[in-house]
């Protein structure tokens, strides 16, 4: 007998139907529950905002304009025996404080949170990511890869990767990878990654490790803050054929999942020639988009800020920058841009 929430089997039975009715008694006779169990279960999803019909002789249905996140809306676009247990939550302080609050409580490898809304989004050194509600995808997936110290960053690039795949299988436009962990459209920045985890100092390895992936689905309803508009952007915009269809958020979380989920297995392997013929399609995959190479660049370490070349990124993914003297530095850490004119 299952143990599923009888909401939650209502929402995945109306999600299957793509917008088709269904009368409230055949809902009941499929899952095995009363006509009044069904009623009370659409009225649940109803005040968490889903935006279900009734009409008189036809039943229920969920609105083809729907895109709200829910685990069984992404489960269906998951591959069969995922091994991923998602909660969603319609609004958190932090998709990583929640899944590294749980990695300290114990929760297995696999663990995905995923929320409608952030209060307080960060992303890397502590700045604010912004993380308004309907428009976004915020996740965080833990991992326990016990990888070495001098490898944890290739999680980043793997997100970084599977991001830019993704949206470009879902939604078919570019996405191009700004070194480290940014990935844009358009010329805007339009998803960040930020990896955080704990070590194991004696054995110098990464006991875990939680990959949070925020992402601009559409643009925001009151536009984006002042100090952000200029350099950020949506992978839909607001005049786009997907921009007010169903269920692209959930594919799109779907998506990235399923292609974060094999990278991270690739990383992981004991075949050391299997691991190393991933790695390298990894970084080509990577390489490729990384739009900073060939391109003259500001970086900045610190308080330290040098003008040099993106000539590379090497087998280590570190970006191979030339000096004006000629000389070139594999940078491990750091923010390269554009130079400006």
């Amino acid at each position: 007998m299952t143990t599923m929430p009888t909401k939650e089997r209502v929402l995945r039975a109306l999600e299957a139907r793509e917008g088709a009715h269904v009368s409230g008694a055949q809902l009941a006779r499929e899952l095995d529950v009363t006509r009044n169990s069904v009623w009370k279960a659409v009225n649940a999803l109803r005040s968490e905002g889903y935006r279900i019909d009734a009409a008189t002789n036809r039943g229920y249905a969920l609105s083809r304009e729907d895109d709200l996140l829910s685990a069984s809306g992404i489960r269906r676009f998951l591959p069969a025996g995922t091994p991923l247990a998602l909660t969603v939550r319609k609004r958190l302080d932090s998709t990583n404080a929640e899944a590294l609050r749980r990695a300290v409580d114990g929760a297995a490898e696999g663990a995905v949170i995923v929320a409608e809304e952030q209060t307080a989004g960060r992303g890397r050194r502590g700045r604010p990511f912004f993380s308004p509600a309907g428009t976004g995808i915020y996740l965080s997936i833990l991992l326990r890869p016990e990888l070495p110290a001098e490898r944890a960053h290739l999680l980043t690039c793997a997100a970084a990767v599977a991001v830019a795949e993704a949206i470009e299988a879902c939604t078919g436009v570019d996405a191009s990878i700004k070194w480290v962990n940014d990935v844009y459209c358009r010329g805007k920045k339009v998803a960040g990654i930020l990896t955080e985890g704990s070590f194991d100092v004696e054995g110098g390895v990464l006991e875990h490790a939680v990959v949070g992936i925020g992402v601009n689905v559409r643009p925001p309803r009151a536009g984006f803050p002042a100090e952000i508009s200029e350099r950020a952007g949506s992978v839909l915009p607001a005049d786009d054929a997907l921009h007010h269809a169903s269920a692209v958020r959930c594919r799109l979380v779907a998506e990235i999942l399923t292609r974060l989920w094999s990278l991270y297995q690739g990383l992981r392997t004991s075949n050391e020639d299997e691991g190393a013929r991933l790695l390298a399609d990894m970084r080509e995959q990577y390489r490729s988009r990384c739009f900073l190479l060939g391109q003259d660049v500001t970086v900045t370490r610190g308080s330290e800020r040098t003008l040099a070349r993106a000539v590379d990124l090497d087998e280590g993914f570190h970006l191979v920058v030339e000096l004006s003297d000629g000389t070139r530095q594999a940078l491990s850490y750091g923010e390269a841009a554009f130079a400006q004119a």
